[in-house]
């Protein structure tokens, strides 16, 4: 027997059905970048279910390979399938979903506030979970309440019964609650209707400002289920060489045994001292106590060594120490423990949380990573203490997803940190800082150019508002 006030919302929506398409066309600039924002975080090969798929309108024009979408409304899942026969639409009520099927994303677009009884939804969405499930919900703004109330009043928009009263972290809790991590909100369009040329100030520059960013008509909250811990896996550490001929053999003595099994893939790249035959004879000398791989580079630059490194690499974790040292080896077993605890999915080593060796970084580096830290941390919209810290940590089959889908932000970046960044951000991953201790370098010089390097960063920034912000 359905409630009194399930019922109400149930005769709102057979009754808003023959006209919900036509009407949310005339609102298309609204609801198109709703669907563009989702849309940026899929691909190709991912399938989707949609739940409050209303007329299939949302779900239509989302990217996936398979798509699902269920409502609670007779006529609205009637219309649907009329409107989009090749999509799979079914009457079903989201607090008893039993699909033989789990999803790589489920989407909940303007419709937790129509739910009766929440945690039942959540707890119901377990049942089409995977374990890397993405959850994707979009709502608005408790603060545009009264604006929408006068539209309603003056006839601009369809009269609604009242919703549930929910901020973004009343949805979080609810996840939590519900064994899932919320990790990312993020807020947008401040001007609903598309004005030329203002929209576009308002929505893609003005509303993206720290603090203005808060008064946004929608929110967008992602979450992902809490996982345990993975069994031991393999683990491969990418040691990019250039001019570090010192430092080879210290970097194999100090290196922790941990995991499954332990790769250690060594690329040289372009070094004008002995750091090549260092390399080989290390390798030979100790290759009955470690799994050590060798080779050039082909390009120029840390990223290009990176990249032909996690092309050879077998293990199931893809690990980078910087040759210098500088982050020690012992540090590594606790990016391995963060990552397959289940923390996140990408881990960023963070340098600017203990206290640093007296000459580790110079004054200007230790404000340029400052800034840098800033910038990116509003670019991403989360916190990311230290983008240009060496060591970053993820799935090598993440990277393998990442790869695929480089040509977004292209290959430009030489240092390799903000393609793996970057492309986390858009594989939609949870990206945490873990803290490390910074040493000084004890053989040989910095491979960076504080002005020249800092330039390309610049570069780099402003790249990446605009492949970010302005998407």
């Amino acid at each position: 027997m359905i409630n009194s006030r399930k019922q109400i919302f149930l005769n709102h929506f057979e009754k808003l059905a023959p006209i919900y398409t036509k009407y949310k066309r005339r609102y298309s600039y609204y609801w198109n970048d709703i669907i563009s924002y989702i849309n940026y975080f899929l691909t190709e090969n991912q399938s989707v279910l949609d739940v409050g798929c209303g007329t299939g309108d949302t779900l239509s024009k989302l990217i996936g390979n398979q798509k699902v979408g269920i409502d609670f409304s007779s006529k609205m899942i009637e219309q649907a399938k009329i409107n989009y026969p090749e999509i799979d639409f079914k009457l079903m009520d989201a607090e008893n979903i039993s699909l033989n099927q789990k999803f790589d994303v489920i989407v909940l677009s303007n419709v937790i506030g129509y739910f009766e009884n929440i945690q039942d939804i959540l707890n119901s969405l377990k049942n089409v979970c995977k374990p890397n499930t993405r959850i994707i919900f979009t709502y608005y703004n408790l603060f545009w309440e009264p604006i929408l109330k006068f539209g309603e009043f003056i006839g601009i928009k369809k009269k609604s019964p009242r919703q549930n009263w929910l901020s973004a972290k009343d949805i979080k809790n609810l996840l939590y609650l519900a064994d899932f991590d919320t990790y990312r909100i993020s807020r947008r369009m401040l001007l609903p209707i598309n004005i030329p040329v203002l929209s576009f100030i308002i929505n893609k520059i003005i509303g993206k400002l720290p603090f203005i960013n808060s008064l946004s008509l929608n929110y967008f909250v992602f979450a992902r289920p809490i996982i345990e811990k993975k069994q031991d896996l393999s683990t491969t550490v990418v040691i990019p060489v250039r001019n570090e001929s010192g430092n080879i053999e210290n970097a194999i003595l100090r290196m922790p045994n941990f995991g499954k099994h332990l790769e250690i893939i060594f690329i040289e790249g372009n070094s004008t001292d002995d750091t090549w035959s260092k390399i080989q004879e290390v390798s030979q000398k100790y290759q009955h106590k470690f799994d050590i791989k060798i080779a050039k580079q082909d390009g120029k630059g840390k990223g290009d060594a990176v990249r032909k490194a996690y092309e050879m690499a077998t293990g199931d974790i893809l690990m980078i120490l910087d040759a210098d040292l500088t982050v020690p080896p012992e540090e590594l077993p606790k990016f391995y423990d963060a990552l397959i605890s289940g923390k996140a999915e990408f881990i960023n080593g963070s340098r600017l949380v203990y206290p640093m060796d007296k000459n580790a970084m110079r004054p200007l580096n230790i404000f340029g990573n400052k800034f840098f830290s800033l910038a990116f941390s509003w670019i991403l919209e989360q916190e990311i203490k230290d983008t240009l810290c060496g060591t970053k940590v993820m799935y090598r089959s993440d990277y393998q997803r990442l790869a695929k889908n480089r040509k977004f932000f292209g290959e430009f970046d030489p240092f390799g940190d903000f393609d793996l960044i970057f492309g986390a951000y858009k594989l939609n991953l949870k990206i945490i800082d873990l803290p490390i201790t910074y040493k000084e370098r004890i053989y040989g010089d910095t491979n960076i150019s504080r002005f020249k390097h800092g330039f390309i960063l610049f570069k780099m920034m402003f790249f990446a508002i605009w492949k970010i912000k302005f998407w």
